[in-house]
């Protein structure tokens, strides 16, 4: 593995804690930003240093993906911590938090352990897990450490994971403090919208079956039982407008909400050009739900972006609906889709920092993340907003091998990612020496 270095960037449009920019360098030892300056003389030549020249790039936090399924233990056919990290290093994403929907589930501290040694074997990215709830396994939820929350499956799981029974749901919100994240879609009415529409192969019948008011029914009790006992609540996922309209009416301070870039930017127009691909859970939603959910962002009442990054394998694609998996990948392109939005004008380059890093960070308790500034951690990305380039699949490094944003000509690609003061990636190459480090909550 590769040591840190000490590093000098120098030229860069540095977007700074309070959104501005300017033209600086920035000075890196022993993992952390030690300077943050218009001009940084030379070190000393005693100091062993590597010069980067970002001129004509901008220098951003690195992107903290709060949700993420990278498959390993148990389903590493479809994706494993090392190509997802590899996918995270060249998407300029330098933390992640994964779900605990892995064979074995993440439900006890044994294997939350265990993910946590094979991140730290493999993850070229700093790296967080989720306890799962299964209904059983409460002593666990309360005593599982390091975690950044407890994540319930509310509908759209089977098995264990599936919390679709309002009293064990309640029992969870009732004792201690620690985060919930819910997956927010009701099953009951899912189950039923199921036989009604059974025996149609359209993928587009997918986001009828598991249709807005499914999401709203289930974000109602998340919030009931939230506000009942003062719980903190995050709010995965958020698909709909109906959605952000109750939260923009009704939203404690202690609840926050994410969405993803495919629900901003995608809706279901995308079945009749990529079919099961377009497939995920929540559903992709109409225009109308994109640009409320636009506006909510830009507007605070949804706090950050997440992935929700869900690899299945081509051939599982395929599949004729329903027997195709909901789900598609998205670390290695999701800075470079908002950056793009940013350009053509539907938000700030500083808004997407806050969503992607800064918000994260101060959500989850994530100390010293997200922001470029003396004592932060070095974790950074130098982006590219002058020249445009489309998503290949043949390049991505996703184990999967695809993209629903594939064609898509994009803007703000990662030309270097730094985590922990290491150079991850660089020009078009990983290192795969470099590994991060488990991520601490506070």
């Amino acid at each position: 593995m590769s040591s840190p270095t000490n590093l000098l960037i120098r030229h860069a449009q540095i977007i700074l804690p309070n959104g501005e920019t300017m033209i600086g360098d920035v000075l890196i030892r022993d993992r952390l930003i030690v300077e943050v300056s218009p001009v940084i003389s030379s070190a000393p030549t005693t100091e062993a240093i590597t010069e980067v020249d970002a001129d004509g790039l901008t220098l951003l936090p690195g992107v903290i993906d709060p949700q993420v399924h990278f498959r390993e233990p148990g389903l590493e056919y479809k994706e494993n911590l090392f190509s997802a990290s590899c996918a995270c290093a060249k998407g300029g994403v330098t933390s992640f938090l994964e779900m605990p929907n892995t064979r074995p589930l993440t439900a006890n501290q044994e294997a939350l352990d265990d993910k946590l040694h094979r991140a730290s074997q493999k993850s070229l990215v700093n790296y967080g897990f989720f306890i799962g709830a299964t209904g059983d396994n409460l002593t666990e939820l309360l005593a599982a450490n390091p975690t950044p929350g407890i994540k319930i499956f509310m509908g759209s799981m089977h098995g264990a994971l599936l919390m679709d029974d309002e009293a064990k749901l309640e029992a969870i919100f009732a004792e201690g403090k620690r985060l919930i994240a819910v997956h927010a879609e009701d099953q009951a009415r899912i189950n039923q919208r199921r036989q009604e529409f059974a025996g149609i192969h359209d993928p587009a019948i997918h986001s009828q079956i598991q249709d807005n008011e499914a999401a709203l029914l289930a974000t109602k009790l998340a919030l009931k039982l939230s506000k009942k006992y003062q719980r903190r609540l995050h709010i995965l996922h958020m698909s709909t407008a109906e959605e952000a309209e109750l939260l923009r009416q009704d939203k404690p301070s202690w609840v926050t909400a994410e969405v993803t870039p495919q629900h901003l930017v995608l809706n279901i127009d995308a079945y009749k050009t990529i079919g099961t691909l377009a497939q995920m859970n929540p559903p992709l939603r109409s225009h109308h739900d994109n640009e409320v959910l636009w506006q909510a962002l830009r507007d605070g009442v949804i706090d950050f972006i997440a992935t929700d990054h869900a690899p299945h394998t081509l051939e599982e694609k395929a599949q004729t609906y329903p027997n195709s998996p909901s789900g598609m990948p998205g670390v290695e392109t999701s800075l470079a889709v908002m950056l793009t939005a940013a350009m053509e004008g539907k938000c700030t380059v500083a808004q997407v920092v806050n969503w992607m890093s800064t918000a994260v960070a101060r959500a989850y308790g994530i100390p010293n993340k997200g922001a470029i500034a003396p004592g932060y951690d070095a974790d950074l990305v130098l982006v590219d907003l002058q020249n445009y380039s489309p998503v290949l699949q043949e390049e991505l490094l996703t184990k999967c091998g695809w993209s629903p944003f594939a064609g898509w000509n994009l803007t703000g690609w990662a030309k270097t990612t730094i985590v922990g003061g290491q150079i991850v990636y660089a020009e078009g190459k990983v290192n795969t020496e470099v590994r991060g480090q488990a991520l601490k909550f506070e």
